[in-house]
């Protein structure tokens, strides 16, 4: 599907019918990230409305030259959403950059958020100034890094702690398919030249105090756990996870337990909605 925000087609899919949840994927990457972690959850709880989108340069969507800030691609993601969800609440998913950009809307429309799960989120874009662990890998597979081409071995040992041949095939799959779509001029432009909010995204009028669930990985070389900790205190009713054997792609090296996490996550959004209801 797409949606035309401004001149720029944003390609989105919808699976399902009921809560929405807006689904954001991180930098380079497109939609399939998200879809193929979060549809084995609604495969049990299947009374949402799933949308996951391809932000500007990444996936089917395309990039545009005015489109060169952090506060731009906000600006675009939230008239997008707008435009499929007019005046309507909804749940918010953000992985890595897309963690970034959902405390963006957090900080603009908090009151239409009813529940923000954030995957290994970026917490300072900044790479610089990010508190990171050294890169390690706790099992690594040389068979099967012989068999994967020598362009994306690089690419799987910065992303996999955990190499099998599961984590091989659904990074390949999920991960490494879109970034391989990336509109890399439109990229490398938008990094150069605003890859960070103009204004402190985490700096919130008042608190959220709705169901959150921050899923962080012990061995995240990209963006690191502990720099999350400093802005627990915005989340009164978060439920904090760090999980050991998992760098970049928890969703992946973690899956059984993040898809408990994301269960109850989801049982806390419906008995908030319901006791508000009622």
């Amino acid at each position: 599907m797409k949606c035309n925000v401004r001149d720029i087609s944003i390609n989105y899919k919808i699976i399902g019918e009921g809560k929405p949840i807006v689904m954001i994927h991180g930098y380079a990457a497109d939609h399939r990230l998200m879809s193929a972690c979060m549809e084995t959850v609604f495969n049990i709880n299947s009374n949402y409305k799933r949308i996951y989108i391809d932000l500007p340069g990444m996936g089917n969507s395309k990039g545009a030259e005015w489109l060169n800030c952090a506060d731009i691609m906000l600006d675009v993601i939230i008239e997008f959403i707008n435009k499929i969800l007019p005046n309507e609440n909804f749940l918010l998913v953000g992985q890595s950059y897309g963690g970034y950009i959902s405390r963006g809307i957090v900080y603009k429309m908090a009151h239409r958020v009813d529940g923000l799960l954030l995957i290994c989120p970026c917490i300072i874009a900044d790479r610089k100034k990010r508190n990171i662990p050294e890169k390690i890998i706790l099992v690594k597979n040389e068979e099967l890094l012989s068999k994967v081409e020598e362009s994306d071995v690089e690419r799987f040992n910065s992303a996999l702690v955990i190499q099998d041949e599961n984590t091989f095939e659904r990074y390949r799959d999920e991960v490494l398919s879109g970034i391989k779509k990336e509109d890399i001029s439109f990229l490398r432009n938008y990094r150069k030249n605003g890859y960070s909010f103009s204004f402190d995204v985490d700096k919130l009028e008042k608190k959220f105090n709705k169901p959150m669930l921050m899923t962080l990985e012990k061995q995240d070389s990209g963006v690191g756990y502990k720099d999350a900790w400093d802005i627990l205190g915005n989340f009164p009713r978060a439920t904090f996870a760090v999980l050991d054997r998992a760098g970049h792609n928890l969703q992946i090296e973690q899956n059984e337990v993040f898809n408990c996490l994301v269960n109850e996550w989801l049982r806390r959004v419906e008995d908030d909605i319901k006791r508000k209801v009622d």
